[in-house]
C-alpha cells in the first residue's frame, strides 16, 4: 500500500474542488462564444467600457484589431482601464472619451468629437447603464434609470446614425434584461415623480430599450444597419453595487455562492461580440437575443400605442426629430 504524505492529499482535494468549482460554473452559466471573425478596421463604441461587461468587450474586441472608443463618464477611471487593456491586447487603438449619460450636453458634445475624429462607424454598443439607485435625477431632470439606460442611449443613438447609415453594413447593440414579466411604461408617471420604486424604475428603462429596439429596426429597415437587443445573463459586475447584500455583512457570505451560477463579466461580454460582428446576424435585426439566440420579444412589446407613446416621448425629452 503506498503511504501518500497527508499535505499532498490536501493538495489533490483542494484542486480537485476548485476544479470541480469551475466545471460546474462552466455548465450552469451556458455556453461560450468562440470569436473567429477578425474586427481588423472596425470602429466600436461602447458606453461604460471602463468596468464590467463593457471592459471585457472593449478587451475582446482589442484583441481582434478593432479600434474600439471607450465612451465613459468617469475619465481617470478609463483611462486606467484602457492603459490596462492596451498591455493586454498589444493593441494601441483603444481611446477614452469623455460621455456622460446622464447629461444630454456630454453626449452632443461626444457625438460631435467622434464625427470629426473618426470617418465610420461600424458598431454602436449600447451597453452603460445603472440598477436599483435610490431616487434622483439626472442633469436635465429625468429619473436616473430612465435618463441614463434609456433616453441617454437614444439621444446617443440618433446623433450618430447618419455615421452608422454611411457606415453600412453596421450594428446597432442595446443591453437590456430579461425580468419583464412585472415591467411596464408607466405612461401616468413615466418619469416617477409622484412615486418611485427602485426595482420598477430599472424595469421600465430596461422595457423601453426593447420597445426602442423594435421601433427602431423597422425604421432603420432596407438602411444596412441592423439593431438588436441582447441579454447578457446575471454576471458578476459592478452593476449590482446598490443592491443591499452588496455593502453589507452578508456580501461576504452571498458573494462567493453566487459566483458559482453567475456569468463572469468576460463570458456575458461575449453575448455583446456575438451581436456586434457575428457574420450570420448581418441581416437580422429588431431581434431579442439571449445565449448567442433569438428569443421572443416579452408581450409588453406588442403594444404599439405604447411604442409610438414611447417614441414621441423620447423625441420630446431629447429635442430631435427622427426621421421615419
Amino acid at each position: 500500500m503506498i503511504n501518500i504524505p497527508k499535505p499532498l492529499l490536501y493538495v489533490s482535494a483542494f484542486s480537485t474542488v476548485i476544479g470541480g468549482a469551475y466545471i460546474f460554473k462552466e455548465t450552469v452559466t451556458g455556453k461560450s462564444y468562440k470569436i473567429k471573425t477578425s474586427a481588423a478596421k472596425k470602429v466600436i463604441i461602447i458606453t461604460g467600457a471602463n468596468t464590467g461587461l463593457g471592459k471585457e468587450a472593449a478587451r475582446l474586441f482589442a484583441i481582434k484589431n478593432a479600434t474600439v472608443i471607450m465612451a465613459c463618464r468617469d475619465m481617470e477611471k478609463c483611462e486606467k482601464s484602457r492603459v490596462e487593456l492596451v498591455l493586454q491586447s498589444r493593441n494601441k487603438r483603444l481611446y477614452c472619451r469623455k460621455c456622460d449619460l446622464s447629461s444630454q450636453e456630454s453626449i452632443r458634445e461626444f457625438a460631435n468629437n467622434f464625427k470629426k475624429e473618426f470617418d465610420h462607424l461600424d458598431a454602436l454598443i449600447n451597453n452603460a447603464g445603472v440598477m436599483r439607485c435610490k431616487q434622483s435625477i439626472t442633469k436635465d431632470g429625468i429619473e436616473t434609470h430612465l435618463g441614463v439606460n434609456y433616453i441617454g442611449h437614444f439621444l446617443l443613438t440618433h446623433l450618430l446614425l447618419d455615421c452608422l447609415k454611411k457606415s453600412a453594413p453596421s450594428r446597432i447593440v442595446n443591453v437590456t434584461t430579461i425580468q419583464h414579466k412585472n415591467s411596464a411604461i408607466n405612461k401616468d408617471d413615466f418619469n416617477m415623480t409622484k412615486t418611485y420604486n427602485e426595482e420598477a424604475a430599472y424595469n421600465q428603462s430596461k422595457l423601453a430599450i426593447l420597445m426602442y429596439t423594435t421601433k427602431l429596426a423597422e425604421i432603420l429597415k432596407d438602411s444596412g444597419v441592423t439593431v438588436n437587443a441582447v441579454y447578457p445573463g446575471v454576471c458578476t459586475t459592478d452593476l449590482s453595487r446598490h443592491l443591499p447584500y452588496y455593502t453589507s455583512v452578508s456580501r461576504y457570505f452571498v458573494k462567493p455562492m453566487a459566483w458559482l451560477f453567475l456569468k463572469s463579466a468576460s463570458k456575458g461580454a461575449q453575448t455583446l461580440i456575438h451581436a456586434a460582428i457575428e457574420p450570420q446576424l448581418e441581416n437580422v435585426t429588431g431581434q431579442f437575443l439571449s445565449n448567442f439566440e433569438q428569443i421572443p420579444m416579452p408581450v409588453q412589446v406588442k403594444d404599439q400605442k405604447n411604442i409610438e407613446w414611447l417614441w414621441k416621448v423620447s423625441e420630446k425629452w431629447t429635442r430631435i426629430n427622427v426621421k421615419k
